[in-house]
């Protein structure tokens, strides 16, 4: 059978999955009269909430007499590992860029990665129909980075395409418009190698993926690279280490219960399938991404999938606050660490330690957005717990130098507050690289900053574009302690006893601040319910009552009128808290509160830190 491969990626929100749908549509994957939701590879539901794709997704069309194996990759670097992985079953990758954008951050992360490999690109230039598009200049930003990124004079030479995900065009030249998408698969099958796989030979296969079946159990999926392999037969599982001859000790003995190729969106059942095929194989009871599985008289193992380290770590707490246990499906201890290292099974990008206090565990991830989506999956599953704020994992250099990550920041706004912009970023120590004024009133600004310093930076940053600006960051590299940077410069406001929140104090407290509750929400001592409009902390009461007297006044029953409260997301909250404050993290409610919640033990600790630092 003949077999291509492909991975499709891009940066966020340029147009890939819309691609896939158009794909699907025109190799006639639907009926005509099938209604399709939108998006259809984005199932999941936050993929769906957020307009984002989280996890790397398989799928497949035939032309002509030709299956083209695709893979829908996330574009934010945070969901790097799931991209990583993937790009092992592929052999080449569209290279989707907005026509108007051109390249950004995660485009370069993702295309230097898929390079790096060695697999074939073809370039795509989407959304021609937007009135601001610039194709010819995006094509030469295209071959920059291409050049930036030491592709090969086979992997420079790549065939350009203009598209339209939405509208389901392609054309090879920008002067001639497109009707359908058949240049592009015609360039598919003209472009991208078949799988360099071998018939002849005992069977091998390397995992990149893991599904999961209530019926079935555990489901591998990855590409035959030798052989063959049938329903029933028995194969050895070898454990992830260096490639090549294994020992007779060093294996798993499992049998092949369920064979799937991916057809369309479904999973068609095999009795047998091929070298160069990308296959889901369930009976494989120890199956975990970058094992591989051979025939049990040829123990030969293949490289496993290198992965990125994390650079930034959160702490995860049982939720001890005084509403522990009221909403939760999921509270203990030991139900949190079973839930954190299922995680691992598939999530190859997180890392999740034991601490030395109970029931706190350290996990580690690629981003905030990375560990946010983790959260509130957990979340939405009936788990309750506490949240620390994010910090960022240093290194050591080769001389004993302190070293931390760095990010690439990228920042589209209007010319008018690039002023605003370079004031901030001052103080969080960001060096810029480059500034580009393309017209249409829009500045691009490129900076190298460390990590540390974009915590709690874009909400600042949304409040001072007025919503106007873009904001992307990417890892950049490992480089020099960057010294202290200056946290929040605004104190909260702390609920000072248990109840419930009420109209009446919230109207004489929000002239100081802004509430982050609402009347009828439940607050206890400890919870932070407001942000102070000053720095230093202020202890309020929330739950103070009108008291009702038979004395009237002018002033006794004037109309409250309560501004409504900022709404807080969970990316958000990760990026506002302090090191002394944490996150209740619940399926109905997201709540900010001091890790010491009495007054006076705030007040005692507050004291010895200051003593320390005289001292």
């Amino acid at each position: 059978m003949k077999i291509r491969n492909i991975a499709i990626i891009a940066h966020v929100d340029h147009g890939k999955t819309t691609l896939v749908d158009q794909m699907l549509r025109q190799a006639g994957v639907f009926r005509a009269n099938q209604q399709v939701a939108e998006r259809v590879m984005d199932s999941n539901p936050l993929e769906r909430e957020r307009g984002i794709t989280i996890l790397a997704k398989n799928t497949s069309v035939r032309w002509g007499d030709t299956k083209i194996n695709i893979v829908d990759t996330p574009g934010h670097a945070d969901f790097g590992g799931e991209v990583e992985r993937i790009l092992r079953m592929v052999d080449g990758f569209l290279l989707l860029v907005d026509a108007a954008e051109g390249p950004m951050p995660q485009t370069r992360f993702v295309a230097g990665k898929a390079l790096a490999l060695g697999l074939k690109p073809i370039v795509l230039v989407n959304k021609i129909d937007r009135p601001d598009a610039e194709p010819m200049r995006v094509h030469d930003e295209v071959l920059e980075l291409l050049m930036d990124l030491e592709a090969t004079p086979e992997q420079f030479n790549c065939p350009f395409l203009y598209t339209s995900s939405r509208l389901g065009t392609a054309t090879l030249e920008f002067d001639e418009p497109g009707t359908t998408l058949t240049p592009l698969f015609d360039t598919i099958l003209g472009t991208i190698p078949p799988p360099k796989a071998t018939e002849a030979g005992p069977f091998q296969m390397l995992i990149s993926t893991l599904d999961y079946s209530s019926y079935l159990g555990r489901i591998g999926i990855g590409r035959i690279e030798r052989g063959q392999v049938h329903v029933g037969d028995t194969v050895a599982l070898l454990g992830i280490g260096e490639p090549g001859p294994v020992g007779d000790g060093a294996f798993e003995q499992a049998k092949i219960v369920k064979l799937f190729a991916f057809e369309g969106l479904e999973r068609a059942e095999l009795e047998t399938a091929s070298a160069g095929e990308i296959v889901a194989v369930a009976g494989l009871a120890g199956v975990e991404i970058g094992k591989t599985v051979t025939a049990p008289d040829h123990l030969d193992r293949l490289a496993g999938i290198a992965v990125e380290e994390p650079t930034i770590s959160v702490d995860m707490l049982v939720n001890n606050s005084p509403l522990a246990g009221r909403e939760g499906k999921f509270v203990t201890g030991r139900q949190l660490r079973e839930r954190l290292y299922r995680e691992l099974e598939r999530n190859v990008a997180l890392r999740v330690e034991d601490t030395d206090t109970p029931y706190a565990f350290t996990v580690s991830g690629r981003g905030e957005l990375h560990l946010g989506i983790l959260m509130e999956t957990m979340r939405r599953e009936g788990y309750e717990f506490q949240v620390s704020r994010p910090r960022i994992i240093p290194r050591e250099g080769p001389n004993g130098e302190r070293l931390e990550p760095y990010e690439e920041l990228m920042i589209d706004c209007p010319e008018g507050y690039v002023g605003v912009v370079m004031e901030k970023l001052g103080p969080r120590r960001a060096t810029m690289l480059d500034m580009k004024n393309p017209g249409l009133g829009m500045v691009r600004m490129r900076f190298k900053i460390p990590a540390r310093g974009l915590l709690g930076y874009r909400s600042e940053f949304l409040t001072d574009t007025r919503g106007t600006g873009i904001i992307h960051h990417r890892f950049f590299e490992y480089d020099l302690w960057a010294g202290p940077l200056s946290g929040r410069n605004r104190g909260v406001m702390v609920a000072d006893r248990e109840g419930v929140v009420v109209a009446y104090a919230l109207f004489n407290l929000q002239e100081r601040g802004t509430m982050f509750v609402q009347p009828g929400d439940p607050v206890y001592e400890g919870m932070i319910i407001a942000e102070h409009v000053r720095p230093g902390d202020m202890d309020v009461n929330a739950t103070k009552e009108k008291k009702l007297t038979n004395m009237r006044t002018t002033a006794a029953d004037e109309m409250i009128i309560l501004e409504p409260p900022r709404q807080m997301t969970l990316e958000l909250a990760l990026e506002y808290i302090e090191d002394d404050e944490l996150i209740e993290v619940t399926p109905n409610s997201l709540r900010l509160r001091k890790r010491l919640l009495g007054a006076t033990e705030r007040r005692k600790l507050a004291r010895s830190e200051k003593r320390a630092l005289e001292e």
